[in-house]
């Protein structure tokens, strides 16, 4: 009876325990979402932000990819989406995705800049509860007028 009581106090209780995966403090995760006015592939000091944009965290299992979680969040007037997050997601691969632009003429997404990967775990010695996720763009329908003097700035630097 005494193996018995042992064996439920460390093998049955912490899975029971962890069975449950929603979390007393959520995580934060925190992005921009930003419209390349010039078509740079990133980021500029002519860059708008976007507010309205609706953005989507997604975990998926490492092994199959298949899609376990998902939540969407909306921008707000600085281009910022803030999206609580109450569950952990220890072993899964989760992104930020961007959804959708609310100006017709910035909704084409940015190649390689359309989703951020975040962990969503407290297990990997991270101590807050805030997740910063790179900022994702879209692509202006065609570039303002002043890119290509903007753009030859950042080219006066390269060797």
């Amino acid at each position: 009876m005494g193996r018995l009581m042992l064996f439920v106090a460390l093998c049955v209780l912490p899975a029971l325990v962890s069975a449950g995966r929603l979390i007393s403090r959520p995580f934060v995760l925190q992005g921009r979402v930003y419209c390349d006015t010039c078509r740079a592939g990133f980021e500029t000091s002519a860059t708008t932000y976007i507010a309205g944009a609706k953005v989507r965290v997604e975990c998926k299992d490492r092994n199959s990819m298949q899609l376990l979680y998902s939540i969407e969040g909306t921008t707000d007037s600085t281009g910022t989406y803030k999206i609580m997050v109450t569950e952990d997601h220890e072993d899964q691969l989760c992104d930020a995705v961007l959804v959708s632009s609310p100006l017709s003429d910035c909704a084409s997404v940015d190649p390689g800049r359309d989703r951020a990967a975040v962990i969503l775990t407290r297990y990997n010695g991270m101590v807050s509860d805030n997740r910063y996720a790179n900022s994702m763009g879209f692509l202006k329908d065609h570039p303002m007028s002043g890119c290509t003097q903007l753009l030859q700035q950042y080219q006066e630097f390269e060797d």
